[in-house]
């Protein structure tokens, strides 16, 4: 029987080897989620505020689906639904077509659909808590709407939405472990094939649960330096 150490250990008779490949694709995937739903989230909040009735009524179906189903349950959805709908399409054009869509853009959309009807909320409150005024005085100084939401609005919003888009962000890092279940190599998958292989479940799960717990501290040491940075920059103004 292997040791601890050797099972932990770089080369071919150590599993780290995979398991940081696992780690490099969960963080890639979650810092290539974050603007994605960032993005979708602050447009979807804009968008609730419209007076534009069924803008406001197209966001509140996206968020209510978004957030109602599970984010197993989306994925899925978008890994299979994209693949049978885009096979369709090239089946018109070429019967004898076979494509397959990749794992880690199908997880990316269904994390940042999912990211962005929670963010969407987040902003939204950021908006409702800066005073109408803020917008007035924009205007009363001869900016325009999108220098206003610029250079007033979005210094402002970003101070507001930040501690609980942080809170997101470290859903998101740990969300990013159900896309093992469409086979894309993260870190709970590497970890699962090495306690298959080695026998050794508890071992290889509870080193994948210290991982999490440190780029979960990474992330809220990395938070706090922003939160810093933008306070200072706040009392600067």
């Amino acid at each position: 029987m292997q040791s601890v150490w050797t099972l932990l250990s770089w080369g071919p008779e150590g599993w780290l080897d995979e398991i940081a490949y696992g780690v490099f694709i969960t963080v890639s995937l979650a810092l290539a989620t974050l603007p994605l739903g960032l993005l979708i989230g602050f447009l979807i909040a804009v968008a609730k505020q419209s007076q534009e009735r069924s803008l406001k009524l197209a966001a509140d179906i996206y968020t209510t689906i978004f957030r109602g189903l599970p984010e197993l349950l989306t994925l899925f959805l978008v890994f299979y639904g994209a693949q049978i709908g885009i096979q369709q399409v090239v089946r018109v054009f070429n019967p004898t077509a076979s494509v397959e869509v990749n794992s880690f853009v199908s997880g990316m959309i269904a994390l940042g659909v999912v990211f962005s009807s929670y963010a969407s909320e987040v902003f939204l409150s950021a908006f409702r808590a800066i005073p109408r005024g803020q917008y007035e005085g924009g205007y009363a100084i001869g900016l325009s709407k999108f220098q206003t939401m610029r250079l007033v609005v979005l210094p402002q919003l970003v101070r507001i939405a930040l501690p609980g888009l942080a809170n997101l962000w470290l859903i998101l890092l740990k969300d990013t472990s159900l896309v093992s279940a469409i086979g894309l190599t993260d870190i709970l998958r590497q970890a699962g094939v090495a306690a298959r292989v080695t026998k050794q479940a508890f071992l290889f799960f509870g080193f994948a649960t210290l991982i999490y717990l440190a780029l979960a501290i990474l992330s809220s040491i990395g938070i706090g330096l922003i939160e810093r940075h933008v306070g200072k920059q706040e009392l600067q103004r």
